[in-house]
């Protein structure tokens, strides 16, 4: 679709990036699984963005995709705009000894391997999580007994109305796996603060960290990354182990035997076998341990 081109028989706004119609999200997230955005923005930059918004018609919902990690996408699709930040949004700049201004589209091995060429550290945990500074930001993510709300100096956001604001860290009121963001709020920077280190005992940090996700979590499978959040005083991996429920199976969707908070789509599961699986999974969680867990993966869009 030309992004020069408005779509005013869709009564969708003009652009300068790319804006196109029924766009599959099932190559752009980790299950490899799901159905289409109505539409997929991904704007040119903040100016693109903010227009764009400002414009569409409020009653449209948006909704933001990064690397897709933490999702399950459902097999009907995703009604609205689904804004996903390119390049444009993905650059990382020391601001000073000791913080770094990152692009909403910024990879955490990014953020990362920028903060130890900086000698910044106490970001290394972004290194483990495989998503990007606007997910971070909204789900304050967190590994390694490290969260997003522990680094968070300030955030850029366009709202939905497509005005800009900039969020100081206690106006976004993080508990475990949560913000206060407001809905259809797009993070397009952040800014983190670290401490001085030294770039060799950060990239030591780096390779502890990435060693131990390898022997402990299937990196190399279509997955979501972990399913549940942990309950206060337990491991949600060990409640389902518990529960029996490692390997378990519904068609190609199944429950890893390497690490049983991790659900895997083995083939061609669908969407809805793997959120079917998982939700399997908390009634025998449930019916064992008497505790219900919370799923941590997003489920986003409308059955099929």
């Amino acid at each position: 679709m030309n992004a020069a081109l408005a779509h005013p028989a869709d009564g969708m706004p003009a652009v300068r990036g790319k804006l196109t119609a029924a766009a599959p999200l099932a190559p752009l997230v980790w299950f490899k699984s799901g159905g289409a955005a109505e539409w997929l923005f991904e704007p040119k930059d903040v100016d693109d963005l903010a227009s764009f918004l400002a414009a569409l018609d409020p009653a449209v919902p948006v909704m933001g995709l990064g690397l897709g990690s933490n999702m399950i996408v459902r097999d009907g699709g995703v009604p609205g705009v689904v804004v996903r930040l390119g390049k444009a949004f993905g650059k990382v700049e020391q601001v000073d000894a000791t913080m770094l201004r990152c692009g909403g589209g910024a990879s955490g091995i990014l953020v990362s391997s920028s903060a130890r060429d900086a000698g910044i550290g106490g970001v290394e945990f972004l290194r483990s999580i495989p998503g990007t500074v606007g997910g971070f930001v909204r789900m304050n993510g967190g590994a390694y007994g490290r969260e997003v709300k522990d680094v968070l100096v300030e955030c850029d956001v366009v709202l939905r109305s497509g005005e800009r604001k900039t969020l100081a860290l206690a106006d976004l009121g993080y508990t475990y796996r949560h913000s206060n963001l407001p809905e259809g709020a797009i993070v397009v920077s952040a800014t983190f603060r670290g401490h001085k280190a030294d770039p060799a005992a950060i990239q030591a940090e780096m390779d502890r960290i990435s060693a131990e996700r390898e022997a402990s979590q299937p990196l190399r499978s279509k997955t979501g990354g972990s399913t549940f959040k942990n309950p206060p005083g337990h491991k949600a991996w060990a409640l389902v182990d518990a529960a029996g429920c490692r390997g378990l199976r519904k068609g190609d969707a199944q429950v890893s035997e390497k690490h049983c908070n991790f659900l895997l789509n083995l083939g061609n599961a669908s969407s809805a076998e793997i959120e079917a699986l998982g939700e399997e999974v908390r009634d025998k969680v449930k019916a064992q341990s008497g505790v219900t867990l919370e799923w941590e993966i997003q489920r986003v869009g409308v059955a099929k």
